[in-house]
């Protein structure tokens, strides 16, 4: 075993047969990471070949080992190979399985004719071996038959096509690449044009319709067609009636595979619901399954996006919804539903519950089936304690307008920010139903708050520079909204978070709340009295889901939530903090009453990487699991909940990055019945708001092409791209453009500036 400094090197292995059959042929080095697009100095998976980013990036090839059990990767920054089971480096010249897609990786990095130079023989090194100017490995030599030395002493190779010979040197073969490249054209046309797949070929242009958008008429576009005449003159183009059926038949394929996969999940299914609407005034209903995988994952799949009478109520909602779920098999694993403030859904939910089919199968009698959409909560207390402080904010608002009216005044204002400290950042102009737009635009103003200052002095025109009171009623205002900003940019992820994570932000929000109504300000009082009113409305002593999912948290547990409503209800803090308890308490007793044939599905597939042992009838060690020692006490009326609630807290500030579902993943061999409990809990969705519209209080809207087409075919489109790509990252260009950079006014054209007097 190598060292080199304190970091291991290993010349053997017992992970080798993860390694993929096929490593002749990998990736180029300059392929970026296949998640998050990083360019360059990946690591290439040695056992399924994926590229992707480093522990030092975005943590992809780690998680991929975690969630896949593939420990073995090649960086391409120095071509070294590392071992996560084995936790250290490989020696790829030594170990021989390693050492042809270490070649292979150094050819395409370095563009190596010959690994020779670098590595002579088995274990000798540039420094050590004798070169040998006879062994040549690059491929260009098949073509060619080395001659012997000329008159002037250089080698020579003959073209085995055309017989004609050219000087040969194994350090630079460019002259023989261009030759065979000319000499060998047409063999190379014969040779590259391979059989054409006509199905694959329709299944790729339908996935491309998928992944895309693209509308159906895309497989007839002319230009798109002589492309593909282009690539193979054998192919046959097909029209948007033939897509249609190809992608419907892809839907078809992938909603077996999922129904397949969902079968195997241990636990219950969290489900969220929201209705669309399009301009040709029809409503779909589109329900989605939230649920942690096998690998401890969570995931979320669009279950439906089905077409629903327009103006139907509750009662037609909650049947179309239960013969969803009945179509996909879940219908009895349901463990909540997170749903819009509609008066509708709360007859639906009502009449979900009493069904004879439906509510019995409800954890703790339906109690806590249904969630309310945190994200649409958060815009109604903003927008009502907005309408407050419209005045408040009149002055400043102006004053943003008033510098962008004119480059002129821009400049001016330039001016006045290149004799303050600093010289660039961003403002932001407001959108009418977008809250955050105005929580930052106080917020950036604030930090000029000297340069308006400034410029009220030297531009009589400005009239609107807010006062010294006003200046300090935005501080308080902004103070009020950060939480509510930080919250909704939790919502608005392309990835659902996990349930603990919310509890915090709902918590600071109250507490600013309280705070302000106490506050020396009559607008600021009366903006916190109108946002408490609507926080008591629908956020009383919090949604329970939110202070269990905080509770099953490590670094936090019960203390925080007795901590936190300490806080907030003073002598009232532990009574309720035991109430919560109790009902967690009752909750995980059901879950050990009902759940026993899955939890031992659970010890099964989280010991020895999810492989069950064999079991011998006539083993003599057989009975030993149910053995109770008569030496060692053991209190047998100690549960896993208080056996968890007991544990010494994780440091907070040493985990803050904790990944919770990693943590029961990694207990459930002890904590059984909870951890099973836990992975419910922490997959409870607290939003159905999409990331783009986590700001608005609008509704969602279909585009004119999908609301041109069947539901049915609506549906497939929909599902299947959700279920092969999953949520594309949103790109705020709308937000983007309302951005101004007044960093980029040039302050040398200050010189430029004239009096408007």
């Amino acid at each position: 075993m190598a060292k080199s400094g304190s970091v291991e090197i290993r010349t053997s292995c017992d992970h080798l047969a993860y390694l993929s059959s096929d490593l002749a042929h990998i990736p180029t080095p300059d392929t970026p990471c296949s998640r998050c697009q990083h360019p360059n100095e990946n690591w290439l998976c040695l056992s399924c070949k994926d590229v992707l980013c480093s522990r030092y990036v975005n943590k992809h090839m780690l998680q991929h080992f975690q969630q896949s059990n593939h420990c073995l990767s090649l960086g391409y920054r120095d071509l070294s190979v590392w071992c996560n089971s084995c936790n250290a480096y490989l020696d790829a010249q030594v170990i021989m399985q390693l050492r042809p897609v270490y070649e292979t990786a150094c050819i395409l990095k370095f563009d190596m004719d010959t690994m020779k130079e670098e590595n002579d023989a088995y274990g000798d090194t540039v420094s050590s071996a004798p070169k040998r100017m006879g062994c040549r490995t690059s491929s260009i030599w098949s073509d060619f038959e080395i001659l012997p030395k000329g008159p002037d002493g250089k080698e020579r190779a003959k073209c085995k096509k055309c017989q004609n010979s050219f000087v040969a040197d194994s350090r630079d073969t460019n002259s023989l690449l261009r030759h065979k490249a000319k000499c060998h054209e047409v063999d190379n046309q014969i040779v590259s044009r391979q059989p054409l797949d006509q199905a694959m070929y329709r299944e790729m242009v339908a996935l491309a319709i998928i992944r895309h958008n693209y509308p159906f008429s895309f497989a007839e576009h002319e230009n798109n067609r002589l492309l593909h005449y282009y690539l193979n003159p054998d192919v046959k183009t097909i029209s948007r009636n033939t897509a249609k059926l190809d992608v419907i038949k892809i839907y078809r394929r992938e909603k077996e595979n999922l129904k397949h996969d969902l079968k195997s999940i241990i636990g219950r299914f969290c489900l969220s619901s929201d209705l669309w609407s399009s301009p040709n005034a029809n409503e779909y209903m589109v329900l989605i399954a939230h649920y942690v995988d096998k690998h401890w994952v969570l995931q979320k799949k669009v279950l439906s996006f089905s077409h629903v009478p327009p103006s139907c109520g509750g009662v037609i909602l909650a049947e179309r919804l239960l013969g969803l779920l009945k179509e996909w098999g879940i219908e009895k694993r349901v463990f909540t539903i997170t749903l819009n403030n509609v008066s509708y859904n709360d007859t639906l939910v009502s009449h979900l519950k009493r069904h004879p089919s439906f509510g019995p199968c409800l954890s703790y009698g339906g109690e806590f089936f249904h969630v309310r959409c945190g994200a649409h909560i958060l815009n109604l207390i903003v927008q009502d304690g907005l309408k407050v402080i419209n005045g408040a904010v009149y002055n400043l608002r102006e004053s943003v307008k008033y510098v962008r009216d004119s480059d002129h005044r821009k400049l001016r204002f330039a001016q006045c920010l290149s004799e303050l400290p600093f010289l660039t950042s961003k403002k932001v102009r407001q959108v009418p139903t977008r809250w955050n737009s105005t929580y930052l635009m106080i917020k950036t103003c604030l930090k000029y708050r000297d340069a308006f200052s400034r410029l009220s002095k030297i531009d009589k025109y400005f009239l609107n520079c807010p006062s010294e009171e006003e200046w300090e009623r935005v501080e308080k205002i902004v103070r009020v909204l950060e939480p509510f900003y930080n919250i909704t940019k939790l919502f608005s992820g392309t990835n659902y978070p996990t349930a603990n994570l919310y509890f915090h932000c709902v918590w600071k929000i109250q507490l600013r709340i309280t705070e302000q109504l106490e506050d020396d300000d009559a607008i600021i009082r009366a903006m916190a009295k109108k946002m408490k009113e609507k926080f008591d409305k629908y956020w009383e002593y919090y949604s329970p889901v939110l202070s269990f999912a905080v509770i099953l948290d490590p670094r936090y547990k019960l203390q925080c939530v007795e901590f936190c409503y300490g806080k907030l209800y003073k002598q009232e803090a532990i009574s309720m903090a035991a109430n919560l308890r109790d009902k967690l308490y009752d909750i995980f007793e059901e879950y050990k009453n009902s759940t026993s044939d899955i939890c031992n599905m659970v010890a099964v597939t989280s010991s020895s990487g999810g492989v069950r042992g064999h079991y011998d009838r006539n083993d003599d060690f057989s009975g030993f699991e149910t053995f109770t020692s008569q030496l060692i006490r053991s209190d047998s009326s100690r549960s896993q909940l208080d056996l968890y609630l007991e544990e010494t807290l994780l440091n907070h500030r040493f985990h803050e990055d904790l990944d919770v579902m990693g943590y029961w993943k990694s207990h459930s061999h002890c904590f059984r019945e909870l951890s099973l409990m836990a992975r419910d809990i922490l997959s409870i969705p607290i939003t159905t708001v999409a990331s783009e519209s986590a700001f608005s209080i609008g509704g969602r809207i279909f585009d004119k092409f999908r609301s041109s087409l069947l539901p049915q075919t609506t549906e497939a489109l929909l599902c299947a791209r959700d279920w092969l790509y999953g949520v594309p990252a949103i790109h705020d260009f709308e937000e983007e453009s309302l951005v101004d950079d007044f960093g980029n006014l040039c302050l040398s054209q200050s010189s430029s500036y004239v009096d408007e007097d």
